[in-house]
């Protein structure tokens, strides 16, 4: 059972400035609800209660957002915008949610490193709130914990990408193990390669299940690209064990933390109003 899910939700937000500069990037909103919570809903689709989210300076939003707010249930009680909160009331009431800090922006291995004490000795998702994901049959995260039933070891999402956008993505090479459900055991993974550079075009997405022996490796693991400590170096370590599946997800993936990506999304959920 997957049972906590972790959100690295530290980051500037830069691609959104001066929008980001008071307001965190995951309280974005996609017509009416911030990224965070669209992918906390994902998490609890697939039965995961339990969000550990690891925040920065500046980000005290978050945490308001999943949480009471007295004075304004007060004043909407028993009018026409009651309802508006029952979605995220009703996350608050089926949730915990439980936070630390990453005092220094080192990369997302680091940021996954510092969840450690929130997630214990235990298989964990992680999403990342920019990618947005949709599926009308089940969350990405829940067709991840299936393959993670059959595998029993860490997964990632994959999609294909233009091979002249391989630089902003993890890529990965593998061996199809399942052409029903396309999923690859990983034998090799690159942090952002130059096209020219890239094994495939299979690009890993802001979706992971990771085992638990991921934190010790990351605790060993050098700054990579940008000086920063990679999810994908320590993945990789994992892969040369044969125990890292990567799996095609069945949906729609935006990227929420471009502007174009965000536009895209905006449209995409409004027009299905």
């Amino acid at each position: 059972m997957i049972k906590k899910c972790l959100f690295p939700a530290a980051g500037y937000g830069t691609r959104f400035l001066p929008a980001t500069k008071a307001t965190p990037k995951e309280m974005l909103p996609i017509l009416t609800k911030p990224l965070i919570q669209y992918g906390v809903e994902e998490a609890v689709e697939a039965d995961i209660h339990t969000m550990a989210i690891i925040t920065g300076r500046g980000k005290r939003a978050i945490e308001d957002h999943f949480d009471i707010s007295y004075e304004l249930e007060h004043q909407i009680k028993g009018g026409s915008k009651e309802n508006l909160l029952s979605e995220i009331r009703s996350l608050i009431t089926n949730c915990t949610f439980s936070y630390t800090r990453q005092v220094e922006m080192k990369g997302l291995g680091h940021a996954i490193l510092t969840g450690e004490t929130l997630i214990g000795n235990e298989p964990f998702a992680v999403l990342l709130a920019d990618d947005l994901c949709t599926h009308e049959e089940g969350s990405v995260l829940r067709q991840m914990i299936e393959v993670y039933e059959k595998y029993q070891c860490s997964v990632v999402a994959i999609e294909e990408v233009p091979m002249e956008e391989t630089n902003k993505y993890g890529v990965i090479a593998g061996e199809l193990v399942d052409s029903t459900t396309d999923t690859y055991r990983v034998t090799d993974m690159v942090e952002k390669p130059a096209p020219k550079d890239a094994p495939t075009n299979m690009a890993i997405i802001g979706r992971y299940i990771l085992t638990p022996d991921i934190f010790e490796i990351l605790r060993n693991t050098k700054p990579g690209k940008g000086g920063e400590i990679q999810i994908t170096d320590a993945l990789l370590e994992q892969a040369k064990q044969g125990n890292v599946i990567a799996y095609k997800f069945k949906g729609k993936r935006f990227d929420c933390g471009s502007v174009d990506g965000f536009v895209q999304a905006t449209n995409y959920f409004y027009e299905k109003m």
